[in-house]
């Protein structure tokens, strides 16, 4: 029997997601949503329309909600399906997901009501984190319906008063739990350097802190995504990255395999965005940094459209806060390849102000803008390292990175 899915924006029916009767999952907005004067599309991939979307049009957007990677087969396994089925993984753990969809099997009803919290005691939590690298994302656990995109393991959980909670039933998180990436060393205390310096510079990031449970360090980052309401529990804005929003699948997100390139996200930001300059210098900027601290794997899944107001209010589009900002560089096992070129140029170590005039070509802006922009850059992340960097080691190794490349920018831009 061929299964559906009743997809929910924000609360409401919508459309429905569904395997059509040669086995490929399509998607259709329900005519009464396209009946509303004031509603809106899931995606910018998928326009309002009475016509079904099929599998390669709308693969982009559902899928690039799933976790990747070997973590996706692992969630497979544990929960029987097939790793390449979307839908039937939607099934089972799209309850609480990045933005505001949500997916209930067809002929059960979405109640606001039904989520709740588990409070997680310093043991439990520990248990969790443990089982993690077996069981990602908890799927296949009672109750709990959780799915963020990525390979890394984590876990969405709320916070109030200081303690961690475990949503279930769909009940909206707050916040996302991050443990250190086995393989690779010291990525809590990585991530924080980095987030703090972006914040220190004034670009737009979520909090962010470090935590610790039984030997275990774990990195805590406020969701954008999830505003704390009046009514001190969270509440859910849409939002989905430039992947999905350009309808590109989440296995070619890398430009070198198909996925978007810088071009490519400035032409959606002045598209979408309802402040496109703003947007752009923002973007601008996170290339920047991005490139000055060594993250090569800011790839199209790593940037954001965030969707502000309800459908029943004017909705604003904006480019979200910055995340997943890693030194990678400092991995020697990890690629040195760039995800996205800049000015054509995929190895940050040849990079000249040529490339950055060639960027600002691509952007829309002007070349004496952008040869301003980088090293003034450069200079600030100088001014701040030396505050944020944290008493470890391997901060301090990577604050040595990061200065470099900053030097090596300023002398070539001088």
């Amino acid at each position: 029997m061929a299964r559906s899915l009743d997809v929910y924006l924000l609360g409401q029916f919508v459309g429905r997601l569904a395997q059509n009767v040669h086995g490929d999952m399509e998607f259709q907005y329900d005519l009464t949503w396209l009946d509303q004067e004031d509603a809106v599309a899931l995606s910018q991939s998928l326009p309002l329309r009475s016509e079904p979307f099929t599998r390669r049009e709308c693969r982009g957007f559902f899928g690039g909600i799933l976790p990747e990677g070997e973590n996706r087969g692992i969630i497979a396994r544990n929960l029987g399906i097939s790793a390449a089925n979307d839908l039937a993984m939607l099934e089972a753990i799209g309850g609480e997901c990045a933005g505001a969809v949500t997916f209930i099997p067809t002929g059960e009803s979405l109640s606001p009501q039904a989520g709740h919290y588990q409070p997680l005691t310093d043991g439990q939590l520990a248990e969790i984190l443990r089982k993690l690298p077996r069981r990602p994302l908890l799927a296949g656990e009672e109750s709990v319906r959780l799915s963020l995109a990525g390979a890394q393991d984590k876990l969405a959980v709320h916070v109030t008063a200081g303690q961690i909670l475990l949503p279930l039933n769909a009940a909206p998180s707050s916040h996302i739990l991050k443990p250190a990436i086995g393989r690779l060393e010291a990525t809590v205390a990585n991530e924080l350097l980095c987030m703090s310096l972006a914040a220190a510079i004034g670009l737009p990031v979520p909090a962010a802190e470090v935590g610790r449970v039984e030997e275990i360090d774990y990195l805590l980052v406020e969701r954008y995504d999830r505003p704390i309401g009046e009514d001190g529990n969270p509440m859910r804005l849409h939002q989905e990255d430039f992947c999905q929003a350009l309808g590109i699948p989440s296995e070619t997100k890398y430009q070198d395999e198909g996925g978007p390139s810088t071009q490519d996200c400035f032409q959606l930001l002045r598209s979408a965005s309802s402040v496109p300059a703003l947007d752009v210098a923002r973007l601008l900027d996170a290339l920047i940094f991005n490139y000055l601290v060594g993250n090569c794997d800011a790839h199209g899944k790593n940037f954001s459209l965030l969707y502000r107001g309800s459908v029943n209010q004017t909705r604003t589009t904006t480019f979200a806060p910055l995340y997943d900002l890693v030194c990678t560089a400092y991995y020697p096992d990890l690629s040195r390849r760039m995800a996205m070129k800049i000015g054509g140029e995929f190895d940050p170590a040849k990079l000249y102000p040529r490339h950055f005039e060639r960027l600002a070509e691509e952007a829309g802006l002007t070349q004496p803008m952008v040869r301003r922009r980088v090293p003034a850059m450069a200079r600030a992340v100088k001014s701040k390292i030396a505050v944020v960097t944290p008493n470890h080691a391997v901060a301090t190794a990577i604050a040595d990175i990061i200065c470099g490349n900053c030097d090596r920018t300023l002398e070539r831009f001088r």
